[in-house]
């Protein structure tokens, strides 16, 4: 009997999960050393094809730059892997001898891997690494439209795994992808975490299924030129990051704040390096190609150039144009600009201060973006920490790339393309994910003291009952607790504390 695509993607995600429970159980036998042999095997083989991988994403997504595509495949692999190949997380990872605690790294299982279109194979190659390194089997969902670079990168690392020694199954892809096949892996028994990256209703399922999820939500990083910044460079860093792979990392800026006493000086640089900034009349037409009808972002932008970008809508713009820039919008989930776009468009706002630009971005991160990123240029070490105070992110960027800074490549950040938006941004984290965020840790607790010991840190409250079947004593007969005592007591018992270590 022939059955439907639907049926059958759905039954391929059940026997995934299935195996992949089985492969999970057989990771956790293995120790670190074993571990760390297989996802550097992994890493070697990803790093051996990171060119025609990125060529492959590029002509099948039809996003971005395969020349960027080969730098974040290099990130996925390389640079997460120098990063994590020296860390320790399975077994005992701490022991706290004077407190009786020992710490022990344990795989969460089976982790289910949503992998986007817009960064295809590096964020496989990379959930695979960190999945493979903490012991956890992987399960890969890949985006329909990314499916066959997806497909390649997992076959590369599925024998280089088992090469390595890994166990069957370890890492497997859903070859038939659909919304029900992706359902099955998010609800399924066997699911130990979820690494969702994508767009804001999948993400919402992940949170939705019932299990274990580290989402990712939108972004729409404001970058601020405060007085005090290096103009040229603030500008040549915003246009590193708007060109690189055309924006497609959602850490990258959507939108430019300066002040009034240098505005003059940034939006001549601006058009110094190309960027281009559009009438009225020509900010209208492009903004019809931001959004579909259904207010969410239009694919037909997303990693598209902005010379691209600007013949779809009609507008004539000099051949050099690298970033298209508007001062004609509002702030809201109508306006366009104001919204994350993942390709180099640009709204421009001006303010009097650098109070007012913490308000305007603020303004501009809780209409879309809350919890994930903004950048800044200065020298101004207050402002910048006044600015790291207030806002409602998890990543203030200093004088970088947003697209770059954010992911780890320029800053010290944990290399990463999951990147948390905290508990402001409805996720469950706001840590760069690594490694570290797929263990659980079992905890081995030695006892410290008796129940007569604890008792002796009261010892002016009375224990004893009465005699059996003797109600308790009129509350009269003893004087009620006061505050006092309460503090009196409160300090005896931590001074006998301090005195048993």
């Amino acid at each position: 009997m022939e059955y439907d695509k639907d049926l059958r993607s759905i039954q391929e995600a059940r026997d995934l999960m299935r195996k992949a429970k089985t492969a999970a159980d057989a990771m956790a036998g293995l120790d670190q050393a074993q571990l760390d042999r297989i996802v550097q095997a992994v890493a070697e083989a990803c790093q051996a094809n990171v060119v025609p991988l990125a060529k492959m994403a590029q002509k099948e997504t039809g996003f971005g730059k395969w020349q960027d595509k080969v730098l974040k495949n290099l990130l996925g692999c390389k640079i997460v892997y120098d990063y994590i190949k020296d860390q320790k997380l399975i077994g005992v990872l701490r022991e706290d001898q004077q407190n009786g605690i020992v710490e022990i790294g344990i795989p969460v299982g089976v982790v289910v891997a949503l992998i986007p279109s817009t960064n295809p194979t590096s964020t496989a190659m990379y959930k695979t690494l960190i999945s493979l390194k903490s012991g956890n089997a992987i399960v890969i969902s890949p985006h329909p439209s990314a499916k066959q670079c997806i497909l390649s990168t997992v076959k590369i690392m599925q024998e280089a795994a088992a090469k390595a020694g890994a166990p069957e199954n370890c890492i497997q892809v859903v070859t038939e992808p659909s919304i029900e096949a992706t359902d099955v892996l998010l609800r399924s028994k066997n699911t130990g975490i979820i690494l969702a990256t994508g767009g804001e209703a999948m993400v919402h399922a992940a949170y939705s299924s019932g299990n274990p999820a580290l989402g990712v939500g939108p972004g729409n990083g404001p970058s601020y030129i405060e007085r005090s910044a290096d103009i040229p460079m603030a500008v040549k860093r915003i246009v590193d990051s708007q060109t690189f792979d055309n924006g497609t990392i959602c850490a990258s800026e959507q939108s430019i704040i300066t002040e009034n006493c240098i505005r003059d000086k940034v939006v001549a640089e601006l058009k110094r390096q190309h960027c281009y900034f559009m009438n009225e009349e020509e900010s209208e037409k492009v903004s019809h190609f931001i959004m579909r009808a259904n207010n969410t972002m239009n694919p037909k932008i997303v990693g598209r150039s902005a010379l691209h970008i600007a013949g779809m809508a009609g507008i004539t713009v000099p051949p050099d144009t690298l970033v298209l820039i508007t001062e004609h919008t509002g702030i809201g989930r109508n306006y366009p600009y104001s919204r994350e776009k993942l390709c180099p468009i640009l709204a421009f706002f001006t303010v009097n201060d650098w109070q007012e630009a913490c308000d305007l971005s603020i303004r501009l991160l809780q209409n879309e973006g809350t919890g994930h990123t903004m950048t800044m240029h200065s020298q101004n070490r207050k402002v910048i920490m006044e600015f790291a105070m207030r806002k409602p992110v998890s990543r203030v960027l200093v004088n970088t790339p947003g697209s770059l800074g954010g992911v780890g490549v320029t800053t010290g950040l944990v290399p990463a393309l999951t990147l948390g938006c905290g508990a402001v941004g409805g996720s469950a984290t706001s840590d760069n994910i690594g490694p570290e965020n797929l263990i659980n840790i079992r905890r081995l607790a030695f006892g410290q003291m008796e129940l007569e010991d604890v008792r002796a840190m009261a010892p002016d409250i009375d224990f004893e009952d009465g005699p059996a079947g003797e109600t308790a004593a009129p509350a009269q007969t003893h004087p009620q607790i006061t505050e006092a005592d309460i503090e009196r007591i409160t300090r005896e018992v931590l001074l006998r504390l301090r005195n048993m270590q």
